[in-house]
């Protein structure tokens, strides 16, 4: 056995065209995988043309999290584009809205566990009722540096990840005698538009930074090897884990 081979087998990818979605998409791929990638905007398409072109087997697949509806549709058009079968499921889709707790909007917080909770469920749901049924496959979540402490101005950012993780270990428990591993991908500090916020803020970046152990900020290139590790015979035995990629952040 080839514990890291992981060729040939079909994945689904949530946030899939951009920040750390598209990185372990692209490491999917690099690794011999047919992955559909599911994002919100017409870019989903154009990403998966350009994996494409590369030759990878990619599809592309748009779709608005935020409406339950739409998650179950875009689920069926991946699996008919893989073929109807799932071996791996990647939930990296996810929003950030910034305010203190005692302002921050309902309607936002809505959006926000939609996207960033809600729909990491429907999704794992629905692609653990195929893996069940051949007694095998992969679930990697996207938590947080939010799933262990609690952030700041991201109240409904914080709940969903902190959700994230604890789901996580519920549905290991219930599948994972079942052949279906389920872990999550806790990521540090990472250079995507959805820390622009942060990176633009010159003294939270500098405080940040010296933080880090590695010395650098993350990027989606950072997240290939532990997805391909997930997703592959190698972690047949680890489930329920969080696991940190987060140049030492956590620990330091």
């Amino acid at each position: 056995m080839k514990l890291f081979d992981i060729k040939g087998k079909k994945a689904i990818v949530t946030g899939g065209s951009r920040g750390l979605g598209y990185g372990m998409a692209e490491g999917l791929l690099e690794a011999g995988c047919e992955v559909a990638i599911i994002g919100s905007s017409d870019k989903t398409f154009a990403a998966a043309v350009a994996f494409a072109e590369k030759g990878y087997k990619c599809y592309g697949v748009k779709a608005d999290l935020r409406d339950r509806e739409d998650n179950h549709r875009a689920f069926a058009d991946c699996l008919a584009a893989l073929g109807g079968d799932l071996d791996i499921l990647v939930t990296a889709a996810g929003i950030q809205r910034r305010h203190s707790a005692e302002d921050f909007p309902i309607e936002e917080w809505d959006e926000v566990m939609s996207i960033n909770l809600h729909s990491v469920f429907i999704m794992c749901q629905l692609a653990g009722r195929i893996m069940l049924k051949k007694g095998y496959g992969k679930i990697i979540n996207v938590a947080s540096m939010a799933s262990f402490f609690g952030g700041q101005t991201v109240p409904a950012y914080s709940a969903a990840k902190g959700g994230v993780a604890q789901l996580t270990k519920e549905m290991s428990n219930d599948w994972v005698g079942r052949g279906v591993n389920v872990n999550a991908i806790a990521p540090g500090y990472m250079a995507t538009d959805m820390n622009e916020a942060i990176i633009n803020n010159e003294t939270r970046y500098q405080q940040i930074s010296e933080r880090i152990p590695a010395g650098r900020w993350g990027t989606g290139d950072d997240m290939k090897g532990a997805v391909i590790y997930l997703a592959s015979a190698a972690s047949d035995y680890v489930s329920g884990a969080i696991i940190p990629v987060d140049g030492g952040y956590l620990v330091k």
